[in-house]
C-alpha cells in the first residue's frame, strides 16, 4: 500500500535528511524514493520536467502537492503534522530567521566543502577547500555560541529550525572533517538531544543509497 508521503532523496543529501528526519520524528506515514544523483538523474531533462525543474532534492509528494526546497517542506510538514512548528507569530519569524541562516551559511558551506572532500572529481583546489571550511567554521561558531545559552535554536523545545540545522550534523567526521565534541561542544550536546527524539535515525539509516568512502579526504 502506498504511503501518505513520498520523499525523493538519497543518503548523502543532508538537505533531504532534514525532511526525512522531520517525517521520522513526527511518526508520519512516509517512504523514501531513491534518486540516483551520482549517476546524473537530477540532471536529466525528463526528471526536471516531471519532478523538480531546479534539479535538486528533496522533493516531497503529498495529497497531490509537490514541494521542493527543504525549508518549504519543513514548514509544510509542521503545518500538516502538527509537530515542531511555531506557537506564536514571533516564534514563527525566529524559526524562519534560523532556517534562512542555515540555508545561506550553516548548511551551505559545510555541504559544499563536504561534497568536494568526499565526492568531487577531480579533487578541488586546496585553497578553495580552505576557504569553504573557514566559512563553515565561522557559521558553526555562531550556532555553538547560541546553543551555549539555549537548549534548542528557538525556545525550549525542538522546532523545524533545529531539524534544518541538523541536516549535516550526523554525517561522520571522516566526511566533514569536523569533530563536533572537540570543536563545538554545545552543538554536540544539542545534536545528542536531537538524536534522543523518538523516531530519530541517522541519514544512512533513513535514506536509500550506497555509502561512498571519501575520495579527497
Amino acid at each position: 500500500m502506498s504511503k501518505e508521503y513520498k520523499l525523493h532523496c538519497f543518503a548523502q543529501s543532508g538537505n533531504s535528511y532534514k525532511a526525512a528526519l522531520m517525517l521520522a520524528c513526527s511518526g508520519a506515514d512516509w517512504e523514501p524514493v531513491f534518486v540516483d544523483f551520482f549517476h546524473g538523474q537530477t540532471r536529466g531533462v525528463d526528471w526536471r520536467a516531471s519532478t523538480n525543474e531546479m534539479g535538486e532534492v528533496p522533493v516531497l509528494e503529498h495529497a497531490g502537492n509537490t514541494l521542493t526546497q527543504s525549508g518549504v517542506i519543513l514548514d509544510y510538514l509542521a503545518d500538516r503534522l502538527g509537530k515542531f512548528g511555531a506557537q506564536s507569530e514571533d516564534e514563527k519569524r525566529e524559526i524562519l530567521r534560523w532556517i534562512l541562516f542555515d540555508n545561506h551559511k550553516f548548511t551551505s558551506y559545510i555541504a559544499t566543502y563536504r561534497y568536494f572532500r568526499c565526492f568531487a572529481t577531480p579533487a578541488p583546489h586546496p585553497e578553495v577547500q580552505k576557504y569553504l571550511k573557514g566559512r563553515a567554521e565561522a557559521a558553526y561558531s555562531i550556532v555553538d555560541a547560541h546553543l551555549a545559552r539555549n537548549e534548542y535554536m528557538v525556545g525550549a523545545r525542538p522546532t523545524i529550525a533545529d531539524l534544518s540545522l541538523a541536516g549535516y550534523a550526523f554525517y561522520p567526521a571522516e566526511e566533514t572533517s569536523i569533530d563536533l565534541a572537540a570543536a563545538y561542544p554545545n552543538i554536540a550536546r544539542w545534536a545528542q538531544r536531537i538524536a534522543d527524539l523518538p523516531g530519530w535515525k541517522g541519514p544512512y539509516e533513513l535514506m536509500p543509497g550506497e555509502r561512498i568512502a571519501p575520495r579527497n579526504a
